[in-house]
């Protein structure tokens, strides 16, 4: 009986270690979550440049662009060519100078990811002025210059040898300034339409050159008479030279010497020249300027 007993025992052992599992014991299934669908809106992944001014072209490179696409400046709306689907073009329309968020709305409404785009000041282009050179004598209206060119506002800038002077805008082509007193050479004009967007600078002459035009005989005294010499760019040391022979100018007069050349204006010399003889002679005059720069050589027949 003790056998029976115990072999008893070891089945039931064996079987309640088979027993079925319950629900909470069983091992659960893992559920993976379904994949989001992919991103299909217009992405960038460059811009060039990343920054321009009104009338710039930029290019954008990307994908999901689609057939027709627009690309944005803030609330602007720009029409853009795609190429390839891949690469798209616009032109920065007038827009005030600032930070524009830029993104793209493809033709079936789908907006992309906007991006900070700094829209520059117009940077104006100084081409030529009318006239290039002036006189050093010119004066009044005789000295206003055009600069010709093109993106000028009302507040744009006119510098003449780096100091800004008063100007007057015709038109986004056009500034008129009157040249300031200064020496003579080449000087240099630019525009500005801020401090950091300059144009190239443009070279003006101020020509001091003398130049005679003219040469008739004025007042006749007792032992002398009047040449006047008429042309431009005389100064008021300038000097006369009759023949090779030096008369005034270089420092004033000779109070030794009779002959003088008074100094009317720019325009205008008075020779007082004293005959030895009443009969005509040929003889040659030039003017010559401190600077040692000379007119050209005239020929006169006087007494």
């Amino acid at each position: 009986m003790k056998n029976v007993a115990a072999i008893l025992i070891i089945v039931t052992f064996c079987l309640s270690g088979s027993a079925p599992l319950s629900a909470a014991e069983r091992p659960q299934r893992v559920m993976k979550p379904a994949a989001p669908p992919p991103d299909t809106s217009p992405a960038i992944l460059s811009i060039i440049p990343a920054q321009a001014e009104p009338g710039g072209k930029v290019t954008i490179f990307g994908s999901h662009f689609g057939e027709q696409i627009s690309a944005f400046l803030g609330s602007v709306e720009i029409p853009a060519k795609v190429t390839d689907g891949k690469q798209i073009e616009f032109t920065i329309p007038q827009l005030e100078a600032g930070l524009y968020a830029l993104y793209l709305k493809r033709g079936d409404g789908v907006v992309g990811r906007a991006y900070n785009f700094s829209v520059l000041p117009q940077r104006p282009v100084l081409t030529a002025l009318s006239p290039d050179r002036i006189n050093f004598c010119a004066q009044g209206a005789e000295r206003d210059v055009t600069a010709v060119g093109r993106n000028f506002g009302e507040t744009t800038l006119l510098f003449f040898d780096n100091a800004s002077i008063k100007s007057r805008a015709v038109s986004s082509e056009a500034l008129v300034f009157r040249v300031p007193q200064v020496a003579g050479g080449l000087h240099q004009v630019m525009v500005k339409n801020s401090p950091e967007n300059a144009s190239m600078p443009v070279a003006l002459e101020i020509e001091t050159k003398p130049e005679i035009s003219q040469v008739t005989k004025g007042d006749e005294y007792v032992n002398y008479y009047e040449l006047i010499i008429d042309g431009k760019n005389f100064q008021q040391n300038s000097a006369l030279y009759v023949d090779g022979q030096r008369v005034g100018g270089m420092g004033g007069q000779d109070a030794a010497a009779r002959e003088k050349v008074i100094y009317i204006d720019c325009a205008r010399l008075i020779y007082q020249r004293f005959p030895y003889s009443p009969v005509a002679k040929d003889f040659r005059l030039q003017v010559v300027n401190p600077g040692n720069e000379g007119s050209q050589v005239v020929n006169v027949s006087a007494p």
